[in-house]
């Protein structure tokens, strides 16, 4: 019957047409990538085919799949400098509850951020006092426009490179005992630091002592370019016995200064004094350290909480 064969046709014809939108549905949801393309049910309502057939169950599709895209992890941010701060104060707070008492302050000269922690608090320097006796060493003589003479010379080698104490004490002299650096210390912005005329028991601040070895190396300081280039080589040469403290901090391939200082101090029964300061630069880093610490039970115990505390800055500044 003509009628009956065109209704037959008209019916397949729509249900081929359902069939194939169908598959090219699947087809699409194949091809599209993933990580935030849109879904196979994204795709099915932006190109919708108009007049298919109702929909009826039918057998799944080989190779459909219908899970949901998989996002790439977002990348995590820096820390902020605040955040970095917050961080480095609590680690610091935590460690001081169980450690001898400490300060440390950090300078970066790229970025001229500082950081200090207990900044403020005086403590006996012990040998660290050196680096002043050096700089105020090194202004005497540009004020008198010379050099060292070859006795001051070797003496500043032997009072940083060695530690020697009677180097020092010859080098204090030469400058006026207590009044002469303390007057130096002036000049060099230490607003902190009161000298004493038994050298080592001069009292500082971390605050002063970055501010000191910034001195060392600003280039519109007091110190000119001869003597800035004199203190850091006598810095960066010390004897490999007193090469802890602030260069525990360096990485491979970086260089550093330092002077520390430790004392048994016979007024705390006999517990250790140790101080450490320097510079560590590098690609991407220049920065100034400065721990002071007292009440250590020994000297090992000492040099192990002054380098803790180094490394801690680093951990969370991200130097």
């Amino acid at each position: 019957m003509p009628g009956v064969r065109r209704t037959r046709n008209l019916v397949l014809a729509i249900a081929t047409v359902g069939v194939l939108g169908g598959a090219g549905l699947v087809g699409v949801s194949m091809m599209r990538d993933s990580g935030g393309a849109p879904t196979f049910h994204e795709a099915a309502q932006a190109a919708p085919v108009q007049n298919q057939a109702p929909a009826q169950t039918q057998a799944p599709v080989q190779g459909r799949v219908n899970a949901a895209p998989v996002q790439a992890s977002p990348k995590p941010s820096a820390p902020t400098r605040a955040q970095q701060v917050k961080a480095l104060d609590a680690a610091l707070k935590k460690y001081a509850a169980t450690a001898p008492e400490f300060s440390v302050a950090v300078l970066d000269r790229r970025t001229g951020q500082r950081y200090s922690f207990r900044g403020t608090e005086k403590y006996e320097t012990a040998s660290v006092v050196k680096v002043q006796v050096l700089a105020c060493l090194l202004l005497k003589a540009q004020d008198a426009r010379r050099d060292l003479t070859s006795t001051e010379l070797s003496l500043a080698k032997r009072m940083i490179r060695l530690s020697d104490n009677d180097a020092t004490t010859s080098l204090f002299g030469k400058l006026g005992r207590a009044g002469g650096v303390g007057a130096c210390n002036k000049r060099l912005g230490l607003t902190q630091t009161k000298v004493n005329s038994a050298w080592g028991l001069t009292r500082t601040t971390v605050n002063d002592q970055v501010k000191l070895l910034s001195e060392l190396v600003d280039t519109s300081g007091p110190l000119d370019a001869d003597s800035r280039k004199l203190a850091y080589t006598l810095m960066s040469t010390v004897d490999d016995s007193q090469d802890w403290g602030v260069p525990a901090v360096a990485k491979k391939g970086e260089k550093f200064t330092v002077k520390n200082g430790w004392l048994a101090r016979s007024t705390e029964n006999n517990r250790w004094i140790i101080n450490s300061v320097g510079r560590i630069t590098g690609p991407g880093t220049d920065v100034s350290i400065a721990v002071l610490t007292h009440d250590n039970a020994t000297m090992s115990g000492g040099i192990t909480s002054v380098q803790k505390v180094a490394k801690l800055t680093r951990q969370h500044l991200k130097y």
